[in-house]
């Protein structure tokens, strides 16, 4: 039996009701296509454990992928057989596991740091200046909604961050008043639109 398309459709279900990331929904759908391909698109039913430590070995030897990689491909396919597929795989003790590089940490000074926002303006400085005082994650600064930012608390609400969960981080007080100016600017632009009839977006 083939893996068809009604697999990826029921998958792309099961994960929308855990409530990931887009992101993270994209990426999981990508490595089961990916796991299915490279088994000649047999269905996952009629593979197990060794299949899916051929196709991990195989991205660690030949793909050359990292460690966090290999993981991710990893989490995407017990995904699919837990959650999809109802099937508990074995411990997988088969596979190559990709070598885990050794880094350390590159960490900016105050004074390199404000080297950097002194190069930006605008919006991208709005945004740098999150990502370092509010510690922020580059797509949850990205994705920051107006209703998040309370202001009179002086405090960011940070909707579905790492691992689906909400935090609450500062607001940092020497961005309220250019942030405040790029909202009203925003407003207007809303206001505009709207008078003229241009057609608005859905969101989640």
């Amino acid at each position: 039996m083939r893996a068809g398309r009604g697999l990826f459709e029921v998958t792309q279900e099961k994960l929308r009701t855990r409530h990931l990331a887009l992101r993270t929904e994209r990426v999981y759908l990508q490595w089961i296509r990916r796991y299915v391909a490279f088994h000649q698109r047999r269905h996952p039913r009629e593979m197990g454990a060794p299949e899916v430590e051929a196709f991990l070995s195989d991205l660690a030897i030949h793909g050359k992928v990292s460690a966090s990689t290999q993981n991710q491909a990893l989490q995407a396919i017990l995904f699919l057989y837990k959650q999809v597929l109802d099937i508990e795989l074995p411990w997988l003790e088969g596979v190559t596991r990709a070598n885990r590089p050794k880094r350390l940490p590159v960490v900016l000074t105050v004074t390199e740091v404000h080297a950097v926002l002194a190069e930006l303006d605008g919006v991208p400085l709005l945004v740098a200046s999150l990502l370092y005082t509010g510690g922020l994650r580059l797509m949850e600064a990205m994705q920051l909604r107006v209703k998040d930012i309370v202001m009179e608390r002086g405090v960011i609400i940070v909707r579905g961050g790492k691992v689906a969960k909400d935090r609450v981080t500062v607001l940092p007080g020497t961005i309220v008043e250019p942030l405040k100016s790029h909202l009203a600017s925003l407003h207007r632009q809303f206001l505009r639109h709207r008078k003229s009839g241009a057609p608005g977006v859905t969101i989640p």
